[in-house]
This record gives structure tokens, sequence and C-alpha cells, in this order.
């Protein structure tokens, strides 16, 4: 069988940034027809050679060459050209246009003198749609579309710019089970037609389902390209991190407590949440499973306080108590990190010491006013129980990797002296070091008592890290199931049945 051509190949790249070598004579090809997975720890290169290779940014030294041709120049506009386009984990659409408007800005000319022929541009964005088997109006606006429906929009864009090579960074992040299963057909569609896809991903499952070959990078270096069907995943998660990894679950044994919180007939009308009785003892780590749209996300946001129940009863170690607002939950010892950290767990411009501090003023502050070395104290504290990899409590947590902005987010709770700490996909986007360092923590502040809600889309984590797993479906509880006798299957069965 004939190997198909090369349609992009980058050779001995290197780039620096401000003394730091974040690629070291990287060397990646792309045929056509494949799915070439990139994967590797945050840091280790991958964002660095994709922008390269969409002229975001210029190697120091290295070569790029499209199907056989040496790209001198590389920027955006030549790459738009060559057919090198980029599908990221937030899609780069005008939310206020239609669906036909955001493709036809990517694909006309500009010209003042020109008519814009409305029935064309809707007859073209839809047949691109039609073509990665999308069934979207092109005079929705993008502001009505869901994720997964504005990243179909993104490709067929791509599509109609004849693009050869497909970049796709993180795009399943924010997507559910069935979502994923579209974009994978999507994807199996543009494969048929010759194009090429860059798969970056921290799924691993993900990686080894769709793609045909997979290159590793760590520290700035390549360690090694395989076919997919040739390595399993310890290895590949030993090539990722350079260490063994025990398990990415290192679940503890510990004492399980008293009661920390327990809820009887929750009810929130407007969320859909209805009827949910739960509880989480000392040292337990609570998995709440289900499908996206089960309502996990709502009823963490109700004990919280952003959504106050309309009824229900609530005790937190042992007394009875009314949660309308965070600082009544805070008050109680509730701590909540959202699944949207970037959004709402940390505040990317400030501080370390400042993010940490945020849900503890109080702890910090005299006359209104902020003690900034009691601040950076406790910053530094959690720098160190926590293991973030920073230069200084001074420096921006979105200078941060988003493994080290989640244990930010942690620090922040943390510092309230919580007794339930409720975490929302807390290994979302991170990468399998980074997740093996989460779980670990989360077992040593279970050992130490706190009590853990943690909701998950991920089975292998729901499976790996409860003691107890509640599974939601609809808004309620249907079932709840001890760690014993908890399987993929039985999970799944009282999600979806």
């Amino acid at each position: 069988m004939q190997t198909p051509p090369v349609l992009l190949r980058a050779d001995s790249m290197t780039k620096t940034y401000a003394g730091v070598r974040a690629l070291k004579g990287v060397s990646f090809d792309l045929h056509a027809g494949e799915v070439h997975a990139l994967v590797g720890e945050n840091g280790a290169g991958k964002s660095t050679l994709i922008k390269i290779m969409t002229g975001a940014v210029a190697a120091d030294s290295g070569s790029i060459e499209v199907a056989g041709r040496r790209v001198t120049h590389m920027d955006p506009h030549a790459a738009r050209a060559l057919g090198i386009a980029a599908i990221y984990q937030q899609p780069a659409l005008f939310p206020h246009l239609t669906v036909a408007e955001n493709i036809a800005l990517a694909l006309e000319s500009a010209s003042v003198w020109r008519r814009v022929d409305w029935n064309a541009r809707r007859r073209r964005a839809r047949d691109l749609l039609d073509r990665v088997g999308a069934r979207i109006d092109p005079d929705r606006s993008v502001e009505t579309l869901s994720m997964p429906e504005q990243q179909i929009v993104e490709i067929a864009r791509a599509v109609g710019a004849d693009a050869r090579v497909m970049i796709m960074d993180e795009p399943t992040a924010s997507l559910a089970d069935r979502e994923v299963e579209h974009l994978f057909a999507v994807i199996a569609r543009l494969r048929e037609r010759g194009t090429a896809v860059i798969y970056i991903s921290h799924r691993l499952d993900e990686v080894f389902a769709i793609a045909d070959r997979i290159t590793v990078l760590r520290d700035g270096e390549s360690v090694g390209m395989w076919p997919a069907r040739a390595i399993d995943r310890a290895h590949l998660i030993r090539m990722m991190v350079g260490r063994d990894l025990s398990t990415v679950f290192p679940k503890r044994e510990v004492t399980i407590g008293e009661h920390a919180l327990a809820v009887r007939g929750l009810r929130h009308r407007a969320s859909g949440v209805f009827d949910v009785s739960l509880s989480v003892r000392r040292g337990e780590i609570l998995g709440l499973a289900g499908l996206v749209g089960s309502g996990r996300t709502e009823v963490a946001e109700i004990l919280f306080g952003l959504r106050p129940a309309d009824a229900g009863d609530i005790w937190v170690n042992g007394a009875t108590v009314r949660i309308r607002s965070p600082s009544q939950a805070i008050a109680r010892g509730v701590g909540y990190v959202p699944e949207d950290r970037r959004q709402h767990g940390v505040v990317l411009d400030m501080s370390i010491a400042s993010n940490t501090s945020l849900a503890n003023l109080s702890g910090v502050a005299r006359a209104g006013l902020i003690n900034r070395t009691a601040e950076r104290a406790i910053a530094t504290r959690y720098i160190d129980q926590l293991r973030i990899k920073a230069t200084s409590v001074d420096a921006d947590v979105g200078s941060l990797s988003g493994g080290n902005q989640q244990k930010v987010a942690l620090a922040r709770w943390l510092s309230t002296n919580p007794s339930v700490l409720i975490l929302d996909e807390p290994t979302q986007g991170v990468d399998v070091g980074s997740k093996a360092e989460i779980h670990e923590l989360m077992g040593a502040l279970a050992a130490r008592g706190l009590a853990i809600i943690m909701i998950s889309s991920e089975m292998p984590e729901i499976l790996g890290m409860s003691d107890r797993i509640a599974v939601m479906r609809a808004g309620t509880i249907r079932g709840t199931l001890t760690r014993a006798e908890a399987t993929q299957a039985k999970v799944l069965e009282l999600a979806i049945a």
C-alpha cells in the first residue's frame, strides 16, 4: 500500500522566549488523510510548535515544507493561503453575526463597490455545512449556537477555504460524549477528502480512538513518534511525563468520619433540579456523575448559594443551615472550585498572592486594609504545600500552566479552612502529570478529614477517585453506588436508562 504524500513537514524547529528554550530541534511531519496526535504535558512545546506552523510566531531556526515546497516566510496570511487552518478550544467567531456571515468573512474578498449576494452566501454556507454533516441554519446567530456547533462552523469555514491541514487544539474539552462522536464523524469525512489533522488533546482515550500516529513532546523536545496501534497507554504516559506513574488515580484508604454535609429534597425549579438527596462524610470523596445537562453543576451552585434552593433541607456538620449566598456558604465551611477556572476559578491578571486571599480577605485585612505580608505568607505556604510551579507569589496567574492555575484555585478555598469542598471538573484540560498531582492532593485533603464532592465527566476519574458515586439524570439522583459495586456499565445505566 502506497504511503500518502507528506503535506506538512517541520524540521529541527527551535524557539526561545526570554532565555527559555521552548522548542529544542523538534521535527514533525503530517501525511495526507491522516490524524497525527501531538501530546505532552503543559509546557512541553505543543502550543509553540502550532503557533509556528500557523505563522503566529517565527521560529529561531528550522524549516517548514508544505506539499514538498519549502516556506521561506510564514505568517498567518501565508498559512491560510497554504491551506493550514487551526480550530481552537474556544471558537473565534463573531457572536452577533449569522453563521453565513461568519463563513463569508473568511472566504470573501473585500470591496466597497461589491454588492452582497445574500442568497449565494446562504447557499455556500449550507453546502459547506452539509459537507461536514451539520444541520445548522445559515441564518442563525452564532451566539445561539452551542460550543460544538460553533466548532463545526469553524470546520466548515476551513473546508470552504480549501484547508488541507487542520490543527485541532483540545477540541473536545467542553463537549459531551455524543458531541465528541459527531466531531469524530466530521474528522472521518475530512480524512476521506485527503485533509490531514493535527490533533492535540490531554484525553488519551480519544487520542487512541482517532489517531493514526502519535508524537510526544516533553520539555521542548520530541521524545518519539509511534503508530497509535504500536504503543499502549502506560508507555505513552511514561514518555509524556518522563517517569513511571504507578497510577493516575492514587486513591488513599482513609478513615471515613461523621457527615460533613447532607441534603434532602433539594429543589430549584428554574434549573430543573428536583428532589436531590445526598450526603458526604469527612474523609470521603463523593463522585457526582451524569451526562452533561443532568444537573450536576446546578446542584453544586445551589449548595454554594449561587442558586438559592426553592425547597429542601441542608445540614453542615450536623446543623441545619440556610445557604442563600456564597458568603453564607463560606461562613458554613463550604468551598467551591467551578468548572471554568479561567472565567470563575481564578483572576488571570492578578498575582498568586491576591488570588489566594480573595475568598478570605478577613483573614489578611485589618481596618479595611490588606496586610500584604500576611497575604504573601499564606500564598507561599500553599505554593509549597500544593507544589505550584511559579517564579514567585507575585507572578500573574495567567502566566501559569493549566494545572498550576487549578492549584491556585484550590489554594483560594483551602485558605478559608473549609470542611466541605466541591470540585467541578477538577482536572479538565490539564496534562496527565498535573492530573496525577491533583488526584494525589485530593487524597491528602481527604486524609486530613475534608469532605469532597467531585463532579467529573471522565469515567476513569469517577471510578478511580470516588468512595461512593451518586449518578444524576434529568435533575435528580437516580442511584448511588459504593466503590466496590461501581462499574462503568452500572454508572452509564443509571445516567442514561
